[in-house]
C-alpha cells in the first residue's frame, strides 16, 4: 500500500501508481469525503462549457458562457 505524507500546506501527493491506475492528470479535479475515520478521493465529473471560437463571437455570447462557466464552477466550490 503506498503511503504519502502531508505537507506543512497540508497538500499530500498523490503516488504515481494511484494516479496510472485511474487515470488522473494534472489540473484535473477531485472530490474529498470524509467517511467515519477515512478520507475518500474521488475524480471529479465535470464537464467545463466549451466556447466557440467562431467568426460570429459576439461580446453578448463571451458573456453567456462566462455566466455558464461561473455557474458550474460554483458547484463544486461548495
Amino acid at each position: 500500500m503506498p503511503v504519502t505524507k502531508v505537507t506543512r500546506n497540508y497538500q499530500i501527493t498523490i503516488p504515481a501508481e494511484i494516479r496510472k491506475a485511474l487515470g488522473i492528470k494534472q489540473g484535473e479535479y477531485l472530490t474529498v469525503e470524509l467517511r467515519g475515520e477515512e478520507i475518500v478521493i474521488r475524480k471529479a465529473e465535470m464537464e467545463w462549457p466549451s466556447i466557440d471560437l467562431g467568426r460570429d463571437f459576439t461580446p453578448e455570447k463571451i458573456e453567456e458562457n462566462a455566466e455558464k462557466m461561473l455557474g458550474e464552477a460554483s458547484r463544486w466550490e461548495e
